[in-house]
């Protein structure tokens, strides 16, 4: 199925209608933390919110964090694309795909590369998925636990810690 769907930054009055799109579902965050990326949009080069629109429904958010707390991506100055949700029912309706192109977007008007990391298990799948689809690439770097290498022998939890990053360049 199709939607008409809109995107644009997130606003100050966005906050509780995301925390109530958000809150009946696997994706739901607290209300803290979306005050917290508001007040980061705020700043400067910090961090980009966009926010999908299905109509007058909220649909789905993602962000641009330009100071990487993995250190790879930090190191070499890449933003990194984080907590790409999109509210469940409307899964599979094309709304991560233009979320993803919008944050791309805005990335590469300013950046050469761009990228991301996701969990391990089956939840994350659909994400897996459309990410290689996008043409992300895994950074050589491994598994990481908490942003820090797994080594061989190593025994780790597989929770959302254990992440695989990816990176996408701008085509020129």
């Amino acid at each position: 199925m199709k939607l008409s769907i809109t995107v644009r930054r997130m606003r100050s009055e966005d906050i509780a209608r995301i925390h109530e799109g958000l809150a009946p579902h696997d994706v739901s965050k607290p209300l803290s933390y979306i005050e917290q990326c508001w007040r980061e949009n705020e700043q400067e080069e910090q961090r980009l919110t966009l926010i999908a629109w299905q109509g007058s429904e909220f649909a789905g958010w993602g962000h641009v964090v330009y100071a990487s707390s993995y250190p790879y991506f930090a190191e070499k100055r890449i933003p990194e694309i984080q907590n790409l949700d999109v509210v469940p029912p409307l899964r599979k309706c094309g709304i991560g795909s233009v979320l993803m192109e919008a944050l791309e977007a805005e990335v590469f008007a300013r950046y050469d590369s761009v990228g991301i990391g996701f969990g391990l298990y089956d939840s994350y799948g659909t994400a897996q998925r459309l990410y290689v689809k996008r043409g992300y690439i895994p950074d050589g770097r491994g598994l990481m636990y908490d942003n820090q290498p797994v080594v061989p022998g190593s025994q780790v939890w597989v929770d959302d810690e254990l992440t695989l990053f990816l990176v996408k360049s701008r085509q020129r």
